[in-house]
């Protein structure tokens, strides 16, 4: 009886520890950055086979190299879609981002086409600008069709057709900016370290992106159909190499949102008023009816107080959580004309990729649609 009761007893503590470990797992992983990175294709689709090569070992080779890089900064978690040769359906995909709460999704790939194209291009969910991109999304959405139930999943759409595929670009809107950063970013990595050529930062319709709600990348690293190309991508210094300047892109990327806020901004409130720097030029109001503007400087993980101090010493500072990031915005007026001479004293203290963004009745729209509104 006490051989059993000192059992349980045992037991009991060895619950409450491994339960204490867990719980500080948690909470250490609370606040964190987390990007999900998800390898094109898997198991059953292969990908494409130019020259022989398979996309789907080549970026999954890639992917499980960035987050081994990325994973050594204490603030970033990194999620995978798929870490072994396993299929996994673009509509799980973005799943799989949207439960992990993710910053940011990057998806790879590797290019195919039948003419001796090669480079890199990095895309984000938007409209086709010409038949070249949405033939690549039309590449890459054909997965579906090894799904089981794809047409319950996707309510009849169709890679195929251009109009289906415009149906889904409005949900990411929110995120273009961003995303389009981040497409910078991995692109001159790629160009400026790598030499690669440069393809450009392009929109299409992706349905893996289009899953997501978060900023959001495809990259497609080369096309294994041109053959050194193809070489140089199936090789280990390749993958090393395009794995590094992915992983580089991304920390600059966070970089970039941390650094605009609190230690990396730090201003003494005193100081504000004779350091801000306010437009001299008077000039006609431009109010739109329903219509508030604002300057988003920044969103980051960090919840700051929105105090001058934490903002080079702007004031009228607003914040929102989003998701996972807090987003803080500067300034709030009707009038378009001022919130673009706001725009430039964001950028005079050194908000460099600020920019405007629209509300009607507290919800975001895009700033298109608000400037189709009658002004007075």
């Amino acid at each position: 009886m006490k051989t059993n009761s000192l059992l349980l007893f045992v037991s009991f503590i060895l619950v409450l520890t491994f339960s204490a470990f867990t719980t500080s797992d948690k909470d250490a992983e609370r606040g964190k950055f987390v990007v999900v990175l998800d390898a094109g294709h898997g198991g059953h689709d292969p990908g494409n086979m130019g020259n022989g090569y398979k996309e789907k070992d080549i970026a999954l080779k890639i992917v499980l190299e960035v987050g081994k890089m990325i994973e050594k900064n204490p603030d970033i978690k990194v999620v995978y879609t798929r870490k072994s040769d396993v299929f996994v359906d673009l509509f799980v995909r973005g799943q799989i981002a949207n439960k992990a709460n993710a910053d940011l999704f990057v998806s790879v790939h590797c290019n195919a086409h039948h003419s001796s194209a090669h480079g890199t291009e990095t895309f984000v969910l938007g409209t086709h600008r010409n038949q070249t991109n949405f033939e690549v999304a039309k590449k890459e959405n054909s997965v579906i069709f090894l799904e089981s139930d794809y047409e319950k999943k996707y309510a009849g759409f169709d890679p195929n057709s251009p109009e289906s595929v415009m149906s889904i670009l409005f949900s990411q809107e929110e995120y273009l900016d961003q995303s389009i950063q981040l497409a910078s970013l991995i692109q001159k990595k790629f160009t400026n370290r790598l030499k690669r050529n440069n393809r450009g930062v392009k929109q299409a319709g992706f349905i893996v992106l289009h899953q997501t709600v978060m900023p959001s990348v495809l990259i497609e690293t080369g096309f294994l159909t041109y053959k050194e190309e193809g070489g140089y991508l199936n090789s280990s210094k390749g993958q090393r190499e395009m794995s590094t300047a992915v992983a580089d892109a991304i920390l600059e990327y966070k970089h970039i949102l941390d650094g605009n806020i609190g230690e990396y901004a730090f201003i003494e409130e005193s100081a504000t008023n004779e350091e801000e720097e306010t437009p001299t030029q008077v000039v006609a109001e431009d109010i739109h009816d329903d219509i508030t503007f604002k300057i988003q400087i920044a969103a980051s993980s960090k919840a700051l107080e929105p105090k001058p101090y934490n903002f080079k010493g702007l004031d009228e500072i607003s914040r929102v959580k989003e998701g996972s990031l807090y987003k803080y915005f500067y300034a709030s007026t009707s009038d378009y004309n001022q919130i673009k001479q706001k725009e430039e004293v964001a950028k005079q203290k050194g908000y460099k990729s600020s920019f405007i963004v629209a509300f009607k009745d507290g919800k975001k729209i895009s700033l298109a649609e608000a400037l189709k509104t009658t002004a007075n």
